[in-house]
């Protein structure tokens, strides 16, 4: 983004009197109005349709009134906060929240979430975070890197790494209260070993930092005065852990999980409370917010890749919050968005999934005496007989202590399916292609190779 966007007339209520002899006077003047809320257009994005300049003010004057009817306010003391609840949120959280109560299937089968899948997602997410703060690194070195263990080369990768923990912690500590603590914490955890040790899980303490363009200079936001973040961050784990939001609580003060965690999301962003490793601290608490309230399906959904496809959109979704009168609706729909494309991803990949949950039947059916896990181990190496294994990366990869990814890789060697070699310090297994298995394989689809290796496996 090379330029910032026009901030709206902050004087708008001078045009409500004439923008409603034009609403109730003009259908065509009307119908733009009801279109343009609808799609909650931003002023730059009225003023693109809209030439004439009376004509603007009026249909935003218009635009902003009837908004204003309908907001909801954000019990977050230190900044008036709004958002409103128009048919795109509403049909946006039915979604999410029907695939949270149902099962998931594809082709009317019932696929099973295994731990492996939240693995990768998380492996997905915490490059597609690092790679969107400025991590130097490519997405398959750095799930090589991942998978198979090794150690950061660079602190590009050791920001993936980071994140990956950071991620693994959310997990673990989705049912314990927010607090200044565990943000530090977290923080801690994404940024250790990637910026100045003395800045790592702790606050700021000057005004120096400020969100800029570092080829152009020019600056897109500034945060509030470090004095501040202590009232800040403070008011903020009160809003995350009020008990009113709990669903069915009956208040009025009730908002919706979903929209809270992008809220939190926001307002990590907007406090900025740290000299780097703000957005990735702010993208985290938003997953421990949702994971926190029983929104299990985000563990497959790694959200940041799609942030990443639309950087331009996530600037923009921030300062236009900013920019008009700090109306999240903007933020909330774009994150709304982000969310339905993470959750098409998902079917794809899952869809995917079911193909290689068949082969890994048929292998087990092939082969009697192995187990599901086995299958799964066999039908991955042989779709990946161009490259090695070592137990650790199975151990990661299916989330087993490292004993049963051993006895797993021997089993296999031993019936003859695997090679072990040593390689260095430690085993290494890969797929023999003088096996049965494989020269059936190759009878049976005239290549020998089951497909390529895709991209999201």
């Amino acid at each position: 983004m090379t330029q910032l966007p026009d901030r709206p007339p902050s004087d708008w209520t001078q045009d409500i009197t004439d923008g409603q002899v034009n609403y109730f006077a003009d259908d065509q003047f009307k119908k733009e109005v009801i279109e343009y809320n609808r799609r909650y257009l931003y002023w730059d994005e009225l003023k693109y349709r809209v030439s004439n300049p009376d004509r603007q003010r009026k249909a935003w004057a218009m635009m902003k009134l009837y908004r204003s009817m309908r907001q909801e306010h954000v019990p977050y003391s230190p900044l008036r906060l709004t958002y409103s609840i128009i048919p795109e949120i509403v049909k946006s959280l039915h979604a999410i929240d029907s695939y949270l109560t149902g099962t998931i299937r594809i082709h009317n089968k019932t696929i099973r979430l295994e731990q492996s899948y939240i693995i990768n997602s998380f492996m997905e997410e915490a490059i597609a975070s690092s790679i969107l703060e400025g991590a130097a690194t490519t997405r398959k070195v750095a799930k090589e890197m991942l998978k198979k263990g090794r150690k950061p080369q660079n602190s590009s990768e050791q920001m993936v790494l980071n994140n990956y923990e950071a991620m693994n912690f959310i997990l673990e500590h989705k049912d314990d209260s927010l607090t200044p603590a565990l943000i530090l914490e977290i923080h801690r955890l994404v940024t250790k070993g990637t910026i100045d040790q003395d800045a790592v899980g702790q606050f700021r303490t000057n005004n120096d930092i400020v969100v800029a363009n570092p080829a152009t200079g020019v600056v897109y936001y500034t945060p509030p005065d470090y004095q501040e973040i202590d009232r800040y961050i403070t008011e903020l784990c009160t809003f995350a852990n009020l008990e009113k939001q709990d669903a069915g609580s009956g208040t009025d003060d009730y908002i919706h999980p979903v929209i809270k965690g992008i809220i939190l999301h926001f307002l990590m962003g907007y406090i900025h409370p740290f000299n780097d490793g703000n957005g990735r601290t702010a993208r985290s608490l938003f997953y421990w917010y949702v994971l926190s309230r029983g929104y299990w399906l985000f563990e497959y959904m790694p959200i940041s890749r799609i942030i990443l496809r639309s950087k331009k959109k996530y600037s923009l979704a921030y300062l236009h919050t900013e920019y008009d009168e700090m109306d999240l609706t903007y933020f909330v729909l774009y994150n709304l968005a982000c969310i339905d494309d993470a959750k098409k991803d998902l079917m794809n990949y899952l869809e995917e999934k079911q193909t290689e949950q068949n082969a890994t039947k048929a292998i087990i059916k092939e082969i009697p005496g192995i187990n599901q896990r086995e299958g799964d181990i066999l039908r991955t190496m042989m779709e990946q007989s161009d490259e090695y294994f070592t137990i650790r990366e199975i151990m990661q990869q299916y989330n087993t202590v490292y004993e049963t990814a051993r006895t797993d890789l021997l089993h296999l060697a031993e019936r003859g399916y695997l090679i072990k070699e040593k390689r260095g310090r430690e085993f290494i297994f890969i797929f023999n292609e003088n096996s049965k298995l494989w020269k059936q394989k190759a009878t049976e689809g005239g290549t020998g190779k089951p497909h390529p290796r895709k991209e999201e496996s």
